[in-house]
């Protein structure tokens, strides 16, 4: 039944969109269930984490480092550093529990074994993180005529 809402809360995650229903019970089987007190934090800025969280229920907040409003994330399914699933980095934010919080964390370890195991989950993981670049990439074009603006 737990690996059930585990599942269950994957096939409600948008990045785990790119998985079919057995990849997302496999990947549930491989996760760990965590439970967060208020306070408690998932992960430090600087830190690498290893793998994603998904947010099966409570409130998180994202605090970015160099101070602003800090995010908060209440909604189930949200995914919580979806990039180090691929990527070994450290990131720039600070994850802390706002109310008690049950996650399920996804190891990349096991992501990437499923992602080499199978070329067409390779092709959609690819094809996610081009598609959250091009994102983000978009978003800061504003800022980047700005900037070149001032220069002027």
């Amino acid at each position: 039944m737990i690996r059930d809402d585990a599942a269950e809360a994957l096939a409600q995650a948008e990045f785990f969109d790119i998985c079919d229903d057995e990849q997302r019970r496999m990947l549930a089987f491989a996760g760990d269930l965590r439970h967060f007190d208020p306070d408690a934090m998932l992960y430090k800025s600087g830190a690498v984490p290893q793998g994603a969280f998904v947010l099966i229920s409570g409130t998180l907040k994202s605090k970015q480092d160099g101070g602003g409003k800090p995010h908060v994330i209440s909604e189930r399914g949200s995914v919580v550093s979806s990039m180090a699933l691929i990527l070994s980095k450290p990131r720039p934010i600070t994850i802390t529990a706002v109310t008690d919080c049950e996650t399920l964390f996804v190891p990349r370890t096991a992501f990437l074994k499923l992602v080499q195991q199978s070329p067409e989950l390779a092709q959609r993981a690819v094809a996610r993180v081009e598609r959250e670049l091009g994102n983000y990439l978009g978003a800061l074009e504003p800022i980047r005529q700005r900037m070149k603006a001032g220069e002027d």
